[in-house]
C-alpha cells in the first residue's frame, strides 16, 4: 500500500473515531442531528480553550472524559458486552 493510502485510511479512521465522540456524547439526539447547533458548540469549546481559563478548561474536561470511559469499561463484561444486556 501506497504511503498516501495509509495516511489517507489514518486520517479517515481518525475522523470516524472523532464522529463516535459526538454520538456517545448525545450531542446527535439532544440537537435532533442539527449539524449547525453541533457546530456552534464546538465552536464555543474552541473558543473556551482560547481563552485565559483554556488550560483549566481543558483539564477538567480531560478528567471528566477519562472518568466517563473508565465508568463505560466497568459496564463491560468480558469481550466487551454490557453487563446486564
Amino acid at each position: 500500500m501506497r504511503d498516501w493510502q495509509v495516511k489517507r485510511r489514518e486520517r479517515t479512521h481518525q475522523l470516524i473515531e472523532l464522529g463516535g465522540l459526538v454520538v456517545k456524547a448525545g450531542l446527535v439526539e439532544l440537537t435532533d442531528d442539527d449539524r449547525a447547533t453541533i457546530y456552534g458548540a464546538l465552536l464555543t469549546v474552541a473558543a473556551k480553550l482560547r481563552g485565559e481559563e483554556g488550560a483549566h478548561a481543558l483539564a477538567l474536561w480531560k478528567r471528566k472524559g477519562k472518568r466517563a470511559f473508565e465508568a463505560e469499561a466497568e459496564q463491560k463484561g468480558p469481550g466487551g458486552i454490557t453487563a446486564g444486556a
